[in-house]
């Protein structure tokens, strides 16, 4: 029976195989109490699981491509430093000795709240973290349990993998022993996974919900990973079409890469800014790759995760360095720490889950309302920010401004740390660009008073559009109005991009709008002349822009806003 299944494509790509399904276990994990004299061999027990635990994470780590982005062992070393995790170790085996349990209990019960405490948070792309505890969780369990995986036969195949989910340490084996593409019933377009296959240019959909009861091993399947559709045995005449389409992208994609170094520039000689957004220094690799003109947004976040101690300046400082140095002369905008409410930023002062009574979170004390309310966790970034500012062409960008006030006293911390490296002897440019994101639809509609005091703006559609609509975009019950196209969004990008130009600053986009080839033209006629965006995504968005005449994008913008 032929029949259609859609999720979301997080990794481009068209492949026709059969199906693998990828059988989980299910654990089943007891629990009970122990008597005294055995309670420290139980937690020499967990330590043995915890560090079989790392050997095998370490030797997925060197199962990584030699071709594979740099990257892509970050998200290993991730679940590596997980494990040694007070959240993961010390909790469990106090909770083993003074609760005397087993320790396949005392894991669990950890894991449980660690979730909970994720699934409170609001911000789509902190929540989705709770796959990695999960993933690694499970991880320590099987080895507890004596079970050790699953069936891996399908290795040296091209199957197509079907499973409900998958940790980034699965999809790094997936590459390395040719499996064709993956399907999972979870996962989104942030996630570890997600961002990896992207990396391994390994085709894959995610968030198919019930892909592992409707598709059986060896079924036929077309993935493909840009619509986010999975095809089950369909009929000869589909798979034709399909294996012609996927040959044409084949032979696109080379085309597309050949013209990395060609300018983004219209067919009326209008040039355009096509930059990367990065999250980790080692993925400027990736944007000199695909040919990107600049950083347009640096998420510092990375830096402050998965440790107790928020990040000292001199190692901001180093991280920072690296991208400016690499990008060799081309503008880098770091965005400043952009966590806060219920998100961790440390450890030791911030512990998550204590805002619990903060009832919506994503309006609440976070990105710069957070940096002024606590300056001795701003003032080592903006120092590091300003130190590296001497070696290369950056900008800062506040992100979630809303009040011009939070713009004052950011640029009046800006002036004191100059005059502080000014007297320490430190260098730095005092002449960098200090911008703002433009998130919070007031801003937006009020951006003329904002670009007096800035030096750019970067348009940051996720969250504009989110608290335009009033839609949690993460939420399946009403994430269907989530709507780009939205005549009060467009109205929104256009005043921005309209009070920008009047002030004589830049406008960027740095949202998922901007690498979506499906808006490209519309957003050039809105006026935009800088687009930031996945790496990968920049060769497709390029084409269209050398494709499009200005003044006719310029046109139908105008015509479409008229009758909105």
């Amino acid at each position: 029976m032929s029949f259609e299944l859609a999720g979301i494509g997080v990794s481009g790509g068209i492949v026709i195989g059969r199906a693998f399904v990828l059988e989980r276990f299910n654990l089943e994990i007891p629990e009970y109490n122990l008597p005294k004299a055995e309670i420290e061999q139980e937690v020499l027990r967990l330590q043995a699981a915890l560090s079989q635990t790392r050997e095998q994470l370490l030797a997925v780590r060197d199962a990584i491509p030699e071709d594979a982005p740099q990257d892509t062992a970050f998200f290993i070393n991730a679940h590596l430093l997980m494990l040694d995790d007070s959240a993961l170790r010390e909790r469990p085996m106090r909770a083993i000795r003074e609760e005397q349990i087993n320790a396949e209990w005392a894991i669990k019960r950890q894991r449980d709240r660690l979730v909970e405490i994720f699934d409170r948070m609001e911000d789509e792309y902190l929540r989705a973290k709770k796959v990695d505890v999960m993933q690694v969780t499970e991880r320590v369990l099987r080895n507890l349990l004596g079970q050790h995986g699953p069936n891996r036969s399908w290795l040296a195949s091209e199957h197509i993998i079907i499973a409900d989910d998958l940790s980034p340490a699965d999809t790094v084996l997936m590459k390395r022993d040719q499996v064709a593409a993956f399907v999972t019933d979870f996962g989104g377009p942030t996630s570890h996974t997600a961002i990896i296959a992207r990396s391994l240019r390994l085709p894959a959909v995610v968030g198919l919900r019930n892909g592992t009861q409707l598709i059986r091993s060896n079924d036929l399947l077309v993935v493909d990973g840009d619509l986010g559709m999975v095809l089950v045995n369909p009929e000869p005449a589909v798979i034709a079409q399909f294996e012609s389409a996927r040959q044409r992208r084949h032979v696109r994609e080379r085309r597309l890469i050949r013209q990395r170094h060609l300018p983004a520039c219209s067919t009326d000689g209008v040039t355009v800014e096509l930059k990367a957004n990065i999250e980790l220094p080692e993925e400027v690799t990736l944007a000199e790759e695909y040919g990107a003109s600049g950083v347009g947004l640096y998420r510092t976040e990375f830096l402050y995760m998965n440790r107790k101690e928020p990040p000292g300046e001199e190692e901001q400082f180093e991280a920072y360095l690296r991208v400016v140095q690499v990008m060799d002369g081309h503008p880098v905008t770091i965005r400043t720490l952009d966590l806060g409410a219920d998100k961790q930023v440390d450890g030791s002062r911030r512990e998550a889950g204590t805002h619990s009574h903060v009832l919506n979170p994503a309006l609440g004390l976070r990105a710069i309302r957070m940096c002024l309310r606590e300056p001795d966790l701003f003032r080592p970034q903006l120092r590091a920010i300003l130190r590296a500012s001497a070696f290369g062409h950056m900008r800062m960008m506040i992100p979630m401004i809303s009040a011009i006030e939070e713009v004052h006293q950011a640029l009046a911390l800006v002036k004191e740390i100059r005059e502080e490296l000014t007297a320490e002897g430190h260098a730095f440019d005092p002449q960098m660009p200090i911008g703002g994101m433009v998130e919070v639809p007031a801003v937006a509609m009020a951006a003329c008073a904002f670009a007096r005091h800035l030096d750019f703006f970067s348009i940051g559609t996720n969250d504009l559009i989110q608290y335009a609509l009033a839609i949690d975009r993460v939420d399946d019950d009403v994430n269907y109005l989530y709507d780009p196209l939205h005549p009060g969004v467009l109205h929104l990008i256009a005043n921005t991009i309209r009070a920008g130009r009047q002030a004589g600053i830049p406008v960027a986009m740095c949202g998922e709008m901007a690498g979506d080839p499906r808006y490209t033209r519309l957003l050039l006629g809105l006026g935009l002349q800088e687009f930031s965006m996945h790496p990968s995504a920049i060769p497709e968005v390029k084409e269209i822009i050398r494709g499009a005449s200005y003044a006719d994008a310029r046109q139908y913008a105008e015509q479409l806003l008229s009758c909105m």
